[in-house]
């Protein structure tokens, strides 16, 4: 094993990247233990790599001592990825109108490996309770951003999708392929994508494309809200507003 990893074969900055792999919106705060078992590395390995991120900045310690956190210079670094930012720029003032008009969850979603990724979110006061944070992922087949990043996106990220195999979430959760292809085909021929209490019992969701200038797929704007509301009456508002981002991105 190289360096003592428990991977056979990793690279030094193979296990550095191991380490910051380990947070995610569900971890987001770690020990030492919790870094090495989900790293798969040996527990001096671990601290070392952990000292050298901290004295980097790319971790930080929690107040404590026992804890690490993503640091602040990582965060730095990661705002000027370019696909993120200008997509963000261009979208906010239109989320936070539709925010401000619909008084609903609103986020932006783009595809990141076989999950939809929340990159951008505003929610009001009376808006149902989700527990979708900026950063966290959300699965492709039963949310309504994952339904519409899925259905304009290439064939090959439907067919990855379908062979892994569909979880179950609620009872109401799309698994069966043809159906849920069928729900795509819809998808692209309305421009638009819903979700009925798929992920979540109590929460149905609403959802359109943004494109860039030469129609290549750049994200999903979309709306979730309580289910005995009518959410085909937020259709016509998110695709207003995802053909205004998508105006601006042009």
């Amino acid at each position: 094993m190289a360096g003592n990893s428990a991977v056979a074969g990793q690279s030094v900055s193979g296990r550095l990247l191991a380490v910051l792999d380990c947070f995610d919106v569900a971890h987001s705060v770690l020990t030492l233990t919790e870094i090495a078992a989900r790293a798969e590395l040996p527990l001096s390995t671990a601290r070392r790599l952990i000292s050298e991120l901290v004295d980097w900045g790319g971790l930080e310690r929690v107040p404590g001592g026992r804890h690490f956190r993503i640091g602040i210079r990582l965060w730095r670094i990661g705002s000027l990825a370019p696909r993120q930012r200008v997509l963000s720029e261009a979208a906010l003032p239109f989320i936070q109108d539709l925010c401000e008009a619909t008084q609903e969850n609103v986020q932006l979603a783009v595809l990141d490996d076989g999950a939809a990724l929340c990159i951008e979110k505003i929610s009001s006061q009376r808006a149902v309770p989700t527990a979708t944070l900026v950063g966290g992922r959300l699965p492709l087949h039963a949310t309504a951003v994952g339904k519409v990043l899925l259905a304009f996106s290439p064939p090959q990220v439907w067919r990855d999708l379908a062979a892994a195999g569909l979880t179950v979430l609620t009872r109401n959760t799309i698994v069966q392929p043809g159906t849920l292809a069928a729900a795509l085909d819809a998808a692209v021929e309305q421009g638009i994508a819903y979700s009925y209490e798929e992920m979540t019992l109590g929460a149905v969701s609403v959802a359109a494309p943004v494109h860039d200038c030469s129609g290549v797929l750049q994200g999903a704007l979309g709306i979730v809200t309580h289910s005995h509301l009518r959410v085909e009456q937020l259709g016509p508002a998110v695709r207003t507003a995802a053909l205004g981002i998508s105006r601006r991105l042009s």
